[in-house]
């Protein structure tokens, strides 16, 4: 089984006591400095010290994956690349399930007036939570709201009136993922048969489409043929069919019809997922086991990139109930506590679970065999059950104790599983 260490700090304290060059990727959903639900942790972006540090501890050719926001994700960008890490790419996660937090200008401006909406309907709201047009956060709802149902209220003043339907946010349907290296001297070959870094697993993170063309490509008398998969190109022509997975690309999707619908149809109708929307991957002819992979089809859909919705209640609590035990407060606390931090502690109270799925994805693309991965922002841990999953080592660091401790719980859950299997 893979082993792992969990630190409670600072993660550039932490880092500070770790050997150079000991770890083979990096791998974290740092804070995107948007003051999220009015959280401490969010109130800036990571700057130069943390990715210096980062970068220091790890292998020559190691790769960096750092989760961003999209109004910040730039600064983020620049201290990585300030800090020494060469920017290689960066990966577009999409989603259909963000929740917009747009403030009503036309409220804000009644409230600003005191005066009183009418109101004339309700709509079904996020249960649990009051309706966030007007503050942009997550609060809870008042006693009369909790079956789930929000009030519509009309423009109380000619100019709430004037400015209905105006907001001042987007949607949130996608999120960037910065992948950087760090820089080596020798040749690319040279580093990985020494340092066993500075590639990506291409083979081993392909997605599986079926059976589709192949295509050959035919260039002037004066090059070589070769073949490509994908796109016809002029002057190429059909080489028969293959079953090899599809390159992997730098978009990730959720796989949900509102994603779905936003690529056209180039070729054969993408399906809908199957067995729960988990898929298999392919590399060198076998099956890779924990991939949630694309639509299996054959056209220009978004079957051509990797699957993955986002984290289920089973994945983000998995593990926390035989391992933590349940908090038990009446009712009054409840209330109390809603517009805090508080939840049972048997649930993952982190706010930004991401998916182990995505996470396995991601640290098998950029890992090397045996490799170890390293977490400077671990929040709940989801890297750290990827890990697991995929066989590596992991070091998590994260400045809550809290977290830490639900972190520890869900891998263990995870660790446990997979001995499990191994005994089958």
């Amino acid at each position: 089984m893979s082993d792992y260490t969990l630190h409670v700090g600072d993660c550039r304290e932490v880092m500070a006591g770790m050997d150079a060059d000991s770890v083979d990727a990096v791998v974290c959903d740092p804070p995107y400095g948007l003051s999220f639900m009015g959280k401490d942790w969010d109130h800036g972006v990571p700057g130069e010290a943390f990715w210096t540090e980062a970068l220091r501890v790890a292998k020559p050719g190691a790769h960096l994956l750092a989760f961003g926001g999209t109004r910040t994700f730039h600064r983020l960008a620049v201290a990585i690349e300030d800090a020494g890490w060469e920017i290689r790419d960066c990966v577009m996660w999409v989603y259909g399930s963000g929740f917009p937090k747009s403030l009503d200008v036309s409220k804000a401006i009644d409230k600003a007036a005191g005066a009183e909406r009418e109101v004339v309907g309700s709509k079904l709201g996020k249960p649990g939570y009051a309706d966030t047009e007007c503050t942009g956060q997550m609060l809870p709802q008042s006693p009369g709201q909790r079956d789930g149902y929000l009030d519509i209220t009309a423009p109380a003043t000619p100019e709430a009136q004037q400015w209905q339907g105006w907001g001042t946010a987007l949607k949130p349907a996608w999120e960037p993922i910065i992948l950087a290296r760090r820089p080596f001297k020798q040749s690319v070959a040279a580093n990985v048969l020494e340092h066993g870094t500075g590639a990506l697993n291409v083979d081993g993170c392909r997605v599986e489409g079926g059976e589709r063309t192949l295509i050959e490509q035919r260039g002037d008398s004066s090059s070589t043929q070769h073949t490509t998969y994908g796109k016809r190109y002029e002057g190429s022509r059909n080489a028969g069919t293959t079953t090899q997975g599809r390159f992997p690309a730098n978009l990730i999707h959720d796989g949900s019809d509102e994603v779905i619908g936003c690529f056209p149809e180039t070729g054969a109708s993408s399906g809908r997922p199957r067995n729960n929307g988990e898929f298999k991957s392919v590399a060198k002819g076998r099956e890779l086991p924990h991939v949630t992979c694309g639509h299996n089809d054959n056209g220009g859909s978004a079957s051509r990139f990797f699957y993955c919705a986002k984290a289920s209640k089973a994945d983000r609590d998995g593990g926390l109930v035989e391992h933590l035990p349940r908090a038990r407060h009446p009712r009054k606390r409840w209330q109390q506590d809603m517009a805090g931090t508080f939840i049972s502690r048997a649930k993952n109270r982190h706010p930004t679970v991401k998916p182990t799925s995505l996470m396995a994805y991601l640290v098998r693309l950029i890992t090397p065999p045996g490799g170890t991965v390293l977490d400077t922002f671990m929040g709940s841990g989801s890297t750290g059950k990827a890990t697991i999953r995929e066989g590596f080592g992991f070091i998590g660091i994260d400045l809550s104790q809290e977290n830490v401790a639900i972190a520890r719980a869900r891998i263990e859950y995870e660790s446990a599983k997979e001995r499990q299997g191994e005994l089958l």
